[in-house]
């Protein structure tokens, strides 16, 4: 959505107005974005929603002590309420030895056009249309009996960001979706199956109708599942969730994490946390990356790198207040907090996948589990211990046996990771491109 007047002009005179309430620094962000989702259930419409906001944040910084505000008044009046508001907070702060704004040399320079906006708009109409497609197909699988809807949407977002150190830079971007739940029933027993897609561009996205069929083939997939002994066995996590392993790491590695000392990985940078050979990338930089960013929420200039090379961590992510506390660099990972300090997030991950098919993974692990769907997560992120509900299939000499429910894996996560096997089967899913992954042995309790 395109702001109604020079963003610029409106982030300059807030800088202004905080100067003159007493602030020594501040940074200033300017939000504004409209979407319009549609939802379907059993064939007839259930639902519009259509919403537009517009906010500006403002973080004042006194040395050593900050506070940030959002606000929805951009009159002449209100810009001025907000800074002395903000302003009077900071001088109430404690003191955070760490906050302030990025170093001038780190900023992003040039700043590069990534392709983050599609001209298409669809109307509500047309968004209904898809919605129903993807219901249609899904009901259509014999065995689903019912379905919790289908939805498709639409958004669309701009941001600006400044200093009062002379930064600024503007971005604009639009995503669209489409997905559906489907329910399968046999013999009392109920099923749900659900798959859905976001891409930058309404081009991308998959047909609906394949999503639909999708979501019902899961369903039906499910069904008869029943409990299976404890045990001990491989176990892979399909590609479509397979980054329900790798967030954790991600959450291991944040400066931030690192800096407080509640990692599991706080003392193995430049160590080997994967097995040699396994590999993670962050692409911020990627065109029509839902992930993208050529700056971080500092303005700090973003560049791909790897955070694990042959198995070895690299590097931490890292924000401006973390990478002082550690004595290091920002890595340009700063999320933007609007309305609050920076926090930290990756980009575009890019785990590096194995070769041959899904097929070849079950082949090469021979009897286990292959987890389709997980649940209640505990993670100790201090140990890393790590439990998570799942659900799923059984195979057997590398072929599909009976699906599976109401069971548990559990491990210590940093031996996990040391055990972990990609298979070649990328895929691309929002911000993750992953494969399955392998771990050759874990623990899994049943009954």
């Amino acid at each position: 959505m395109p702001f109604d007047s020079d963003p610029q002009s409106v982030l300059t005179d807030l800088l202004a107005l905080a100067r003159k309430a007493g602030a020594a620094d501040a940074d200033v962000s300017l939000s504004s974005s409209e979407s319009l989702t549609v939802e379907v259930r059993l064939g007839a419409l259930e639902g519009v929603e259509r919403s537009e906001g517009r906010s500006i944040a403002l973080r004042a910084l006194l040395g050593k002590r900050q506070a940030a505000a959002t606000s929805t008044d951009m009159s002449p009046r209100g810009l001025a309420e907000l800074a002395d508001r903000v302003v009077a907070m900071a001088r109430m702060a404690p003191e955070d030895p760490f906050c302030g704004l990025a170093d001038p040399a780190t900023l992003a320079r040039d700043i590069q056009d990534l392709d983050m906006e599609d001209t298409a708009a669809p109307s509500a109409h047309e968004l209904e249309e898809v919605a129903r497609a993807a219901e249609d197909a899904g009901r259509a699988i014999p065995g689903v009996t019912n379905s919790e809807g289908a939805g498709a949407d639409f958004n669309h977002g701009a941001s600006a960001y400044a200093t009062s150190a002379g930064f600024y830079a503007y971005r604009r971007g639009t995503s669209y979706g489409v997905g559906m739940s489907a329910l399968a029933e046999r013999d009392g027993q109920k099923e749900q199956g659900y798959e859905g897609r976001n891409e930058r561009f309404r081009a991308s996205l998959p047909d609906p109708v394949a999503i639909g069929r999708e979501a019902g083939a899961r369903a039906v997939a499910q069904l008869g599942a029943r409990k299976i002994a404890s045990c001990r066995a491989p176990v892979i996590f399909e590609a479509r969730l397979a980054g329900a392993l790798i967030g954790p790491f991600l959450g291991a590695i944040s400066g931030a994490a690192v800096a407080r000392g509640i990692s599991f990985l706080k003392d193995q940078l430049g160590k080997g946390v994967f097995a040699a050979g396994f590999e993670i990338a962050d692409d911020p930089l990627r065109p029509r990356g839902m992930s993208s960013r050529a700056f971080d929420g500092e303005g700090v200039a973003t560049s791909p790198r790897k955070l694990i090379d042959d198995g070895a961590l690299t590097t931490w992510m890292l924000n401006t207040p973390a990478a002082r506390q550690l004595g290091m660099a920002s890595t340009g990972h700063a999320t933007r907090g609007h309305g609050g300090p920076p926090g930290v997030g990756a980009s575009n991950i890019v785990v590096k996948p194995g070769v041959g098919s899904f097929a070849d993974l079950l082949r090469q692990a021979g009897t286990g589990l292959v987890v389709t769907s997980t649940f209640s997560p505990s993670i100790n992120a201090n140990t890393g211990d790590y439990s998570v509900g799942v659900a799923g299939w059984w195979f057997e000499n590398g072929e599909r046996a009976f699906p599976v429910s109401e069971v548990t894996i559990a491990g210590n996560l940093r031996d996990i990771y040391k055990r972990v096997i990609p298979g070649g089967d990328l895929e691309r899913r929002g911000g993750l491109d992953i494969p399955s992954l392998l771990i050759d042995d874990l623990t899994i309790a049943g009954i």
